[in-house]
């Protein structure tokens, strides 16, 4: 039987040393939900989405991606999911083409089903007219359009995505928003990490708030407000949160 969560956790934990980056986090993503991980900086988000990745292993605690264990099963998980870091790696002297060729072949896609995603994908990036140029020469925001492209050429069943938005310009970030609700809508789940309280707040089904390691916070937009009856929106209440939670040792 299918698991009906895309993403599981059970008293996750990373320490770096003495310092404790995330702390007994327990998570349950449904399959289809578009996620939201908030938090100030060095809270723990880009940690948290390096241990779901596989990329780094916990000090302690389970993870589950799409019903599979990490790391028992991370390569077929790695199949099934995108990730989109905070700072994306690209090969600078590749063409758009010849990169998103190259991930194809990564992934083993046939070659006629690979070629038809690739021009789908570049001309849904706005990128067509940039496929022969070499990576080196982009932008920022060419550069981020392109590493979607790349991210979504093997359909992935779950994506990850740290601070996406981050450098955009508003058309960029504006096909960036839609982009992701569109694939929560056609079944696939997104779990992003941001600073950009208006991305939650619009397409979030669920937000998380992480805050020195701890998750403080988890519910709908209108969940969360109606906990702290002075915060009239999100930003108010995230403020609001992680200034209560700073007054507090951690553990």
């Amino acid at each position: 039987m299918q698991s009906p969560y895309a993403i599981e956790t059970d008293e996750l934990e990373k320490r770096y040393g003495k310092t404790v980056a995330v702390q007994n986090l327990n998570l349950k993503i449904k399959r289809g939900e578009f996620f939201a991980f908030l938090g100030p900086n060095a809270a723990g988000k880009t940690t948290t989405l390096r241990m779901l990745t596989g990329l780094i292993p916990p000090t302690k605690g389970r993870i589950k991606i799409l019903g599979l264990d990490l790391p028992q099963e991370s390569l077929a998980i790695k199949r099934k999911i995108g990730y989109i870091p905070d700072f994306p790696f690209l090969y600078e002297k590749l063409t758009a083409y010849e990169f998103l060729n190259f991930i194809a072949r990564l992934y083993s896609l046939d070659e006629s089903f690979a070629a038809q995603e690739i021009e789908k994908l570049l001309h849904q990036f706005d990128l067509s007219s940039d496929r022969d140029r070499l990576i080196e020469t982009f932008s920022h925001g060419l550069r981020q359009r392109l590493v979607f492209s790349a991210t979504l050429l093997h359909q992935p069943e779950l994506i990850l995505a740290d601070e996406p938005m981050v450098g955009l310009d508003p058309k960029s970030a504006k096909l960036v928003r839609e982009t992701l609700k569109k694939l929560t809508r056609q079944g696939s789940t997104v779990f992003v990490s941001t600073h950009t309280l208006s991305l939650a707040e619009e397409l979030a089904d669920r937000i998380g708030i992480i805050h020195k390691g701890r998750l403080i916070a988890i519910g709908t937009s209108e969940e969360l407000k109606s906990k702290t009856c002075d915060a009239p929106d999100l930003e108010a209440l995230f403020l609001t949160l992680t200034q209560e939670e700073s007054n507090v040792p951690p553990l």
